[in-house]
């Protein structure tokens, strides 16, 4: 592999004397991002469409797209370019790009070219033979590929823990999370446990005593692929800038100017499908609201992890699930399944259906109380496995430990509904976890503030959802990441993360 040097002599050459190092710096930034563009489409492929036979050459082949990725996001001309751009005169917003650039840049330069392309490939053959490995609940197959993405990892976070003066987990959570550590996620989570597990029991009980018709009978893909168009419409969802497929495990990918979502379909039922839809669809909305001036710069791209999800879970718990929408949601599941039970999909029984709680074993099915206590397993293992305090094969036995604990529920030899049922481990995704109930917790403070100057109930009742995605154009997505998390949280609702507003909007929903 030649290196960056070799192939553009000099930055200044290209760019040109005349040319100050802030735009210098800009376009480098649009360079790379034209590469990850190309990137995160053919990651699309690989998990909607491509061939399985295709797998290995398409996986050698990302491995080194993300080598030259790297070697750009590491050029050595790059630190002269960032000295003399931080003595220029910019403005608040060429001040937020270049922090955000020279962010970017930090944490590329700490890792070696050889450990971005081992990771690469072995993220690639573990997540491929995963998909397969579940369904078989194969965990000793699965094993021997996560072993090498576990010692990878770990490698990667102690360079970075090296780097930052961080814990090794901290590390790998500030590529996720900028700003937060884990010593305030064991605060937060501590208080989430500390009155979690009785809620739940009391809605259970709570429901225990109502009835609900469960979906029966056939539900065609199409139909419910069709169903689903419909509400992303509903969604105000961009057609021209992005589509909706199918892949094993959901989720939103692409870029802005073409974000890829997907769903899975189970033709038993209609209502999992339907409200995943509804997620991505949270997603592509805040991808496809990024401030397009700033597009090509990590400036123009999502705060972080958190900050997305909380999109999502905007769009999924906080509106989808009210009964204002799901009004719309049976009207239009009455129209699709017109030879199904009507008492199915009637507006009671869809909000019962919403809203139902129930102790289960997969996260991405889960119900909006038990998902936290989802997300806090993953969370308290992966501290401990980066940070070196347990093994890779410790983790069956510890997640069973923690499902008893939490959800009352054992796993033991259950793998395919334990530790391996989540995408995000098969590519060293570790420290991603916490932005799931990060998002939720974000997005009920959101609605909380949104309240103050629109009437939600209202323009979801309307069908016209524009008031709504105004306040987030305007106080989130036109943002991007000219400020730092806890800047933009304050900024859109007086004050900073507050995991109270999360308490009230489930005890008033479920109580």
């Amino acid at each position: 592999m030649l290196k960056l040097a070799n192939i553009y002599p000099s930055l200044l050459f290209i760019f040109g004397v005349s040319m100050s190092a802030f735009k210098q710096l800009v376009d480098h930034s649009k360079k790379i991002s034209h590469f990850k563009h190309l990137s995160a489409i053919s990651g699309w492929d690989q998990a909607t469409v491509m061939p399985s036979g295709g797998n290995q050459a398409r996986s050698e082949a990302m491995a080194q797209l993300s080598v030259h990725i790297h070697s750009l996001q590491t050029a050595p001309e790059l630190g002269e370019l960032f000295d003399k751009a931080e003595q220029q005169p910019l403005d608040s917003e060429q001040q937020a790009t270049l922090r955000e650039m020279k962010r970017e840049w930090q944490q590329a330069t700490v890792l070696p070219e050889s450990l971005v392309q081992a990771k690469s490939l072995a993220g690639f053959k573990c997540e491929h033979a995963w998909r397969t490995q579940r369904k078989d609940n194969d965990w000793q197959g699965f094993e021997k590929n996560w072993a090498e993405v576990v010692a990878l990892s770990q490698q990667e976070a102690q360079i970075r823990a090296e780097a930052t003066g961080l814990s090794a987990y901290d590390a790998m959570l500030e590529l996720y999370e900028a700003g937060t550590s884990s010593a305030s996620l064991d605060t937060l989570f501590s208080n989430v446990k500390s009155w979690l597990p009785e809620l739940i029991d009391q809605v259970i009980e709570k429901q225990s005593h109502e009835s609900v018709i469960a979906p029966s009978g056939h539900f065609a893909r199409e139909t419910q692929k069709q169903l689903g168009l419909d509400v992303m419409k509903l969604l105000q969802f961009d057609f021209d800038h992005g589509r909706l497929d199918e892949s094993v495990h959901p989720f939103c990918g692409g870029v802005p100017s073409d974000v890829r979502i997907t769903t899975r379909y189970d033709e038993s039922e209609f209502v999992q499908s339907l409200m995943g839809i509804v997620h991505e669809t949270g997603h592509a909305r805040y991808e496809q609201g990024l401030p397009k001036a700033l597009a090509g710069t990590p400036a123009g791209e999502p705060r972080s992890m958190g900050i997305h999800e909380s999109q999502s879970l905007f769009f999924e718990m906080q509106v989808a699930r009210s009964g204002a929408f799901i009004d719309h949601l049976a009207a239009l599941a009455q129209q699709h399944f017109a030879s199904h039970d009507a008492k199915l999909m009637s507006k009671a029984n869809l909000q019962k259906l919403y809203t139902r709680v129930k102790k289960d074993f997969i996260r991405v099915d889960a119900d909006e109380l038990t998902y936290p206590a989802h997300v806090i397993l993953r969370y308290e293992i992966e501290k401990e496995l980066i940070n070196g305090n347990i093994k890779h094969t410790d983790v069956p036995e510890l997640w069973d430990t923690k499902m008893q604990a939490y959800l009352g529920l054992s796993t033991k030899d259950n793998y395919r509904n334990g530790c391996m049922q989540d995408i995000h481990w098969t590519d060293g995704a570790f420290g991603y976890f916490p932005s799931y109930t990060l998002g939720a917790m974000y997005a009920a403070q959101f609605m909380n503030a949104m309240k103050q100057s629109v009437n939600v109930d209202s323009a979801i009742q309307s069908g016209d959802l524009s008031p709504i995605f105004t306040w987030l154009g305007d106080n989130i997505w036109s943002k991007g990441s000219l400020l730092t998390t806890d800047e933009l949280v304050k900024q859109a609702t007086g004050e900073t993360l507050n995991a109270e507003h999360f308490k009230q909007h489930l005890m008033t929903r479920y109580l």
